[in-house]
């Protein structure tokens, strides 16, 4: 079974559980998620997200306000000599 093919068939109850289980570092029965797991169960959860076609402001990492610039902000520009 090819990674495709495994995300495609991933249910939205297992994608919850992995969500919840990147949040918590932990897996859904207690057991301490692995530091290589953490980038693989990234990916799928945004690949998932990609396939159902997922709502940008409910996807992982999403930040409403990080996202937006300010006319009125007081940015500096940075001249180096």
């Amino acid at each position: 079974m090819t990674v495709d093919e495994l995300i495609n068939a991933m249910t939205p109850e297992v994608y919850r559980n992995m969500k919840s289980a990147l949040e918590l570092s932990r897996w859904p029965d207690g057991r301490k998620m692995e530091r290589e797991q953490k980038p693989l169960c990234m990916e799928a959860l945004i690949r998932y997200e990609n396939i159902i076609d997922m709502p940008a402001d409910q996807r992982i990492g999403y930040m409403e306000a990080a996202c937006k610039s300010t006319k009125d902000d007081d940015t500096q520009t940075l001249t180096i000599k």
